[in-house]
């Protein structure tokens, strides 16, 4: 597992992403971020808002994920500087942290026997979580 990068700068505009971010553990789109961020009046661009979350993102302050499609959808970490995985759901996009002891056995396992070292990976697993089934979404 690599390491995060270094915490970014802390600029204006990144700590009104980040408070944006607290307002939800959902993940969303830059675009639906900034949606927020103005309408809670904040002026900061759409580029900025993008550039923001992919530092947090690398810094491993925000959790990101992508979406079949390709899209990337971002969350406020919940456990900043562990390593773990999410059960999202396709439909609202609420996710949980879930760690998977097995895989990561496995993982190391795996890289060693044909002679990786430093590995690195990305789980994630979707579905659809009770709220959206009972919807019938």
């Amino acid at each position: 597992m690599t390491a995060p990068s270094p915490t970014p700068r802390m600029t204006k505009q990144r700590v009104a992403v980040l408070e944006a971010l607290e307002s939800s553990e959902e993940f969303r789109s830059a675009q639906s971020w900034h949606d927020t961020l103005r309408h809670g009046g904040s002026t900061v661009g759409l580029a900025t808002v993008y550039r923001s979350l992919q530092a947090l993102a690398e810094a491993g302050e925000v959790d990101s994920v992508v979406t079949e499609s390709g899209e990337t959808l971002y969350r406020r970490c919940e456990t900043v500087d562990e390593h773990h995985h999410h059960l999202r759901c396709r439909v609202c996009g609420t996710a949980k942290d879930i760690e998977v002891p097995q895989f990561e056995e496995w993982a190391q396992s795996m890289a060693a026997s044909l002679g990786f070292s430093q590995i690195d990976h990305t789980v994630e697993v979707t579905g659809v979580c009770e709220r959206c089934a009972t919807q019938g979404t």
